[in-house]
């Protein structure tokens, strides 16, 4: 069993991040009402009809899409459409489901699923597989994918040698927030190194501060923001090769490239010079939602926090997200200024028919065309697609995802927990992981994770 059939992680950050993102995406749709026609350039630009005409008249064909992605927050996607149904006549009936990761498996078992998933982890794409039910992209998707992302990606949602899911969004997990004006005033510069990082958090000590603030709780996902954490430094104090055998159980999860990232890890956030800023002692990371960690950045009682790009959404209305602004990211370094390893995650579009119109449609999907279409009617959204103009991204922590998604010398790999099977990654490494921040040791949490390992 591979993957989060439901993952309250995901649904937590999904929803704060489009949440936040949908007004602005409406504001570029000029508006949210309806009766205009949803007058947007970007969901109304004539696109080039001419990569769909290969699959036949589809006019008046119907295709489904079934996803987590709910009302209000489904506004930007199905905006994104349209130049598809304009272009070519078909139809696309959205289904936006609270428990899709659930049911998505549920229809699928059933032998009635969509024609095609948003799907959020590789995990959940393999247990889709599993089912027999799910169709291998076509090879136009498959030249898109190669043609517009890194080869990592299209490694995740193959399965015994077969390509089911393009990806869709993105998100990049390797990034620490601050307060530009607090760097300005104290002269902090952004590090560039882990070292330097390092030396950062000590300076913020010497000056009578607490560099770092952190909270992990989230309901039947509490720890979760550890994984990340782990997963990062494994990134960056062993090899993106490491990250990789480690994931796949190549090697055990107590291996001691593994014990050593938690203790990297375990220098900041079970450091009490170092946290937890404005909350408590080391242990009142474990009862801090990880929704409110950061937020005491704005207060002054700490300077840093670790948190993936979709956290921009949990700063109140008002706060403004720039360089220039009341908080902002930076990339979480590598172990030097020539390597730089990105942890993220993302969505992928698979099928459960091979139709002309569904092969159209996930082809569209697939696109620089659609890419391009969704940045200009979304905030809060990113994608890798290579393909993406940046300058469609509308607000300054996208521009900056994007930025190092699309940079040539990053490696990316998807979050590690999202591949492992659920009973490692969403119970026992969350469960050890809480259990090690509040005090058990790294040798026993490793060990009782590899444990859990399926035999």
């Amino acid at each position: 069993m591979f993957g989060q059939p439901t993952s309250p992680r995901f649904r937590a950050a999904l929803a704060g991040t489009l949440s936040a993102g949908l007004v602005l995406g409406l504001a570029a749709c000029g508006g949210d009402d309806s009766d205009s026609g949803s007058g947007t350039d970007a969901s109304a630009a004539a696109i080039d009809c001419a990569p769909y005409t290969k699959f036949g008249d589809i006019k008046g064909k119907t295709v489904t899409i079934y996803t987590g992605i709910v009302t209000p927050e489904d506004t930007p996607h199905i905006e994104s459409y349209k130049p598809f149904e304009q272009c070519t006549g078909a139809t696309i009936k959205y289904e936006g489901d609270k428990s899709f990761e659930t049911q998505v498996l549920v229809r699928a078992r059933a032998g009635n699923p969509p024609d095609l998933a948003i799907v959020p982890q590789p995990g959940l794409v393999k247990q889709l597989v599993s089912t027999g039910k799910a169709v291998a992209a076509p090879q136009e998707v498959s030249d898109n994918v190669d043609k517009f992302w890194d080869k990592a990606w299209k490694a995740y949602t193959t399965i015994d040698g077969k390509f089911y899911g393009a990806p869709l969004g993105a998100s990049v997990k390797s990034l620490v927030w601050y307060s530009p004006s607090e760097f300005k005033d104290k002269g902090y510069t952004v590090p560039t190194t882990l070292d330097e990082l390092k030396a950062l958090s000590d300076k913020i000590v010497a000056d009578g501060g607490k560099p770092w603030c952190a909270g992990i709780a989230s309901g039947d996902a509490t720890g979760w923001p550890v994984t990340d954490w782990v997963e990062d430094f494994v990134l960056r104090t062993a090899s993106p090769e490491v990250y990789d055998k480690w994931v796949n159980h190549e090697i055990p999860f107590n291996a001691p490239e593994i014990q050593a990232a938690f203790d990297a890890v375990g220098g900041y956030l079970k450091n009490d010079a170092y946290v937890n800023g404005g909350l408590g002692d080391v242990k009142s990371i474990a009862t801090t939602t990880f929704q409110d960690a950061g937020l005491k950045i704005l207060e002054g009682q700490c300077s840093l926090h670790r948190q993936a790009s979709f956290y921009a959404a949990n700063f109140e209305k008002g706060t403004k997200v720039a360089e220039d602004g009341d908080v902002f990211a930076f990339y979480l370094p590598g172990k030097d200024a020539n390597t730089k390893p990105v942890l993220g995650a993302g969505e992928f579009v698979v099928a459960f028919a091979d139709r002309p119109e569904v092969k159209a449609f996930q082809t569209y999907l697939s696109s620089d065309v659609w890419a391009n279409t969704k940045a200009k009617l979304s905030s809060g959204w990113v994608t890798a697609n290579k393909g993406l103009d940046q300058a469609n991204l509308t607000n300054p922590i996208d521009k900056l995802a994007g930025g190092i998604l699309l940079d040539p010398n990053a490696t990316f790999r998807f979050d590690g927990s999202d591949m492992m099977p659920a009973a490692v990654g969403s119970d026992a490494f969350w469960k050890q992981s809480t259990a090690w921040i509040t005090g058990q040791d790294t040798k026993t949490t490793v060990d009782n994770i590899e444990k859990a390992w399926p035999k």
